[in-house]
């Protein structure tokens, strides 16, 4: 490999570990020890101190008594991601209303890459419920959501999803027959698809081209989702999503 091809490999390895390490900070883990960056990272002592202590210098790192914490540089980004991604309150309060109205979660999700993100969410009321934080990534080759972002896609994307799948190259017919029935239809439905259990109930969100640009879900336990409350959540979703539309949604991949 010729060097400065190898000093890009290097490079790019350096960038993946440092996010990696930044990735161990959670809700539930707010420090982290040389210890642990170790055994969950798998670097070399040396290699992490150094990860450490270079991250510590840019301010995404802060050394504390107790380990490394979330650094002050993190809440420029922070705030960038909140001022880029923010919904219109106009937004927020009909995901709030529809939620409210039908008790179950209320998620939108824009297509990146093979992934679906989570850019909004309202939790539903219920002890039992289905919850995605904001920023999540699921993947695109099963859900009510996936077959209406997928409903455009070109062929290329439907191999590469149904590549990433459990199900291997063969599950693209099937997305290409999802896509199409959730264009007839103008919505999409999923039970235990993804995960046993949990179902979904699905509508386009549209940008000033008519082009779908979200995906507009309830979601929650199978069991509450008879076809007679799937009919109601269709009907409440698709009106929500007309008015999204119509209002004029934007998000950074628009």
């Amino acid at each position: 490999m010729p060097s400065n091809q190898a000093e890009d490999a290097g490079g790019v390895r350096s960038v993946q570990r440092a996010f990696d390490i930044l990735s161990l900070l959670t809700e539930d883990r707010r420090t982290l020890t040389i210890r642990e960056v170790v055994d969950e990272t798998g670097l070399a002592k040396t290699t992490a101190l150094r990860m450490l202590q270079t991250l510590e210098h840019m301010g995404l790192l802060w050394a504390t008594p107790k380990g490394y914490a979330a650094g002050p540089a993190l809440w420029r980004w922070a705030h960038l991601a909140r001022n880029a991604w923010e919904l219109p309150p106009e937004t927020v309060q009909l995901m709030r209303e529809l939620g409210a109205r039908q008790r179950e979660t209320v998620n939108l999700y824009v297509l990146r890459d093979v992934h679906r993100v989570c850019i909004a969410q309202q939790e539903s009321p219920q002890p039992l419920r289905h919850v995605v934080r904001v920023g999540d990534e699921l993947p695109l080759w099963a859900g009510a959501s996936s077959k209406v972002l997928l409903k455009d896609a070109p062929e290329r994307l439907l191999e590469r999803v149904a590549r990433s799948s459990p199900y291997g190259e063969t599950h693209v017919a099937t997305l290409r027959e999802w896509a199409a029935q959730a264009e007839r239809d103008g919505y999409a439905v999923s039970h235990g698809e993804r995960e046993p259990g949990l179902s979904a109930v699905a509508v386009p969100v549209t940008g000033g081209s008519k082009a779908t640009v979200a995906a507009l879900t309830l979601s929650g336990p199978t069991v509450r989702f008879t076809d007679e409350r799937v009919e109601e959540f269709r009907a409440d979703l698709m009106d929500v999503a007309r008015r999204m539309s119509e209002r004029g949604f934007e998000h950074p991949l628009t």
